[in-house]
């Protein structure tokens, strides 16, 4: 490819990464919103505490499982379809939560928080598509630059939740009513991507590897490895704070800042973090945000003082930051174009699948594994040490293995 091209392609490319940035933005404000709330409202509807995080679970299960289906939909009808299959899912899944809630019915609830699950795959998109059109020295910084619209949301997003979960008799119930808002207003902002639609494969076009040979490919497994436990240990810690924090006499408004502290610090890294893996290589920015993930953990090990869930979700958000979007940009660019549908939606299966069995987790070890709120947040910061073993473990693997051509 000739420099001009990589210039023409670059200009396209940060046209999509403003559309998506503002998606990331705008749509991307319902996670932290239901992710503050999610937990609350299962503590309330639930009969048993232990599944109070259950509606959390179920998201990232619906997630999981849209994966594939999700990919191969836009593999086939192009990233623009996609999303607006997402923000529909969205908005319907926040009508359905908001039932639920209105029929105080645990199971119309968990079916909402289910269809949600499939905007949250789609939105899991965003950061792929930053990278269909850019160029390979563009790449991570568009990858980075779409991650940072989640700056936007950490601010939007736990806002929303404080004047909408108690504007309605039902509690929480005007926060899943103004999700359908947030996905109706922010669908429209896909009019204006420019992503061309893949072409049909001819007869003799490349198959690609299959996802047994993908996997068998060093540096992918080790870039869906990182990726699984960065993402699956952040949602761990965070699905448990909100609970965590009230458990421990604090009001829902300051889990709620101490969630936007933690989203804020998801994403503003992501300003510089491009840069940092341009300059260092990934596998430095990798091995650092899991260092940092390991400090999160033992910051909360060390009391239950409002300053150390503070400090400690802040850590948790930056180490994700490094962590997840150093192994996209190592797992983007180790498969071909062909290869985009199969390997990008068997990633993000196994890393919602992950994030699914650390969400189930997380419940089970905030409220049954100890008598009191401190023991459960105890249990849950030290299930991490041997994920980030193995995720540690095998990038240093990696870093010893020959390197491909």
């Amino acid at each position: 490819m000739t420099q001009a091209e990589y210039v023409s392609d670059d200009h396209r490319a940060k046209r999509n990464v403003v559309i998506l940035v503002l998606a990331q933005a705008i749509l991307g404000a319902q996670m932290p919103m239901i992710f503050t709330i999610g937990g609350l409202a299962g503590q309330a509807l639930a009969s048993n505490l232990c599944f109070a995080t259950l509606p959390i679970s179920l998201i990232v299960l619906g997630s999981m499982m849209a994966a594939t289906p999700v990919s191969h939909i836009m593999q086939k009808y192009g990233r623009r379809t996609g999303f607006y299959l997402g923000a529909g899912a969205g908005a319907l899944g926040g009508a359905v939560g908001a039932y639920g809630l209105y029929l105080a019915s645990f199971p119309v609830f968990l079916l909402g928080s289910l269809i949600t699950g499939v905007y949250m795959s789609a939105q899991g998109f965003y950061r792929f598509a930053a990278a269909d059109t850019a160029s390979d020295a563009f790449r991570p910084k568009a990858i980075s630059y779409v991650m940072a619209g989640g700056l936007a949301s950490a601010i939007i997003g736990p806002q929303l939740v404080k004047v909408t979960a108690d504007a309605m008799v039902v509690p929480f119930m005007g926060t899943y009513l103004a999700v359908i808002g947030v996905n109706i207003l922010g669908s429209f902002l896909f009019l204006m991507l420019d992503i061309p639609n893949p072409v049909a494969a001819s007869a003799d076009a490349p198959r690609g590897r299959s996802r047994m040979e993908l996997l068998k490919t060093p540096r992918i497994a080790v870039a869906v490895i990182c990726a699984m436990v960065s993402y699956a240990l952040m949602n761990l810690v965070m699905t448990s704070t909100p609970l965590a924090v009230v458990g421990c006499g604090f009001e829902k408004n300051t889990a709620a800042d101490v969630v936007s502290a933690h989203v804020l610090a998801m994403y503003i890294p992501s300003f510089f973090t491009g840069h940092l893996i341009a300059r260092f290589g990934v596998e430095k920015i990798v091995a650092t945000g899991l260092v940092i993930l390991a400090g999160a953990g033992a910051v909360a090990l060390q009391g239950v003082e409002l300053e150390n869930f503070f400090v400690a979700l802040i850590l948790l958000g930056v180490g994700w930051n490094f962590g997840f979007i150093g192994a996209t940009s190592m797992l983007a660019g180790a498969h071909e174009p062909h290869e985009r549908g199969r390997m990008q939606g068997l990633n993000d299966l196994m890393v919602f699948g992950g994030v699914t069995v650390a969400s189930l987790a997380s419940g089970g070890l905030m409220n049954c594994s100890g008598g009191t709120a401190q023991a459960g947040w105890t249990s849950v910061n030290l299930a991490m040490a041997p994920f980030l073993m193995l995720a540690g473990g095998a990038l240093i693997w990696l870093i010893f293995q020959p390197k491909e051509d």
